[in-house]
């Protein structure tokens, strides 16, 4: 499937995967779905990721997390800077997720991060997604 905003299109099938129980999902490789990947394992909201080969392609494997009662530990996912209506924030007005529960995962010149890290960095950027 070609989609025009692929960042909406990982975050979509993470939302519905978990909705169906699924233990992981795929999704087209790129370094940016990556770098998300990695803060969301490194949070505590999948379990786990791999980058395969089939051919000249390559997938990004995302293992799902879930609790002791099989319920998703991704609450909610959602895409704020959209390719049609870009989000920026300076560094003193980056969002708190529900009150520091969740978490906004932000591009900035120094790389990939979470709003805890920039706050502590003092760099904004573009605001990417919340999850919760």
């Amino acid at each position: 499937m070609n989609a025009s905003d692929s960042i909406a299109d990982m975050l979509t099938r993470i939302r519905n995967a978990h909705a169906a129980r699924k233990p992981a999902i795929e999704v087209a490789h790129s370094r940016l779905k990556g770098e998300l990947a990695k803060i969301l394992k490194k949070e505590g909201f999948i379990a786990d990721f791999t980058t395969e080969t089939q051919g000249a392609r390559r997938y990004l494997r995302i293992y799902l997390k879930y609790g002791p009662d099989e319920t998703p530990l991704i609450h909610g996912i959602r895409r704020v800077s959209r390719p049609g209506r870009r989000c920026y924030v300076s560094a003193k007005d980056v969002p708190r997720v529900l009150n520091g529960i969740g978490l906004a995962i932000l591009t900035t010149s120094a790389g990939v991060m979470t709003d805890r890290q920039a706050r502590r960095s003092h760099v904004g950027g573009e605001v990417i997604c919340e999850v919760w």
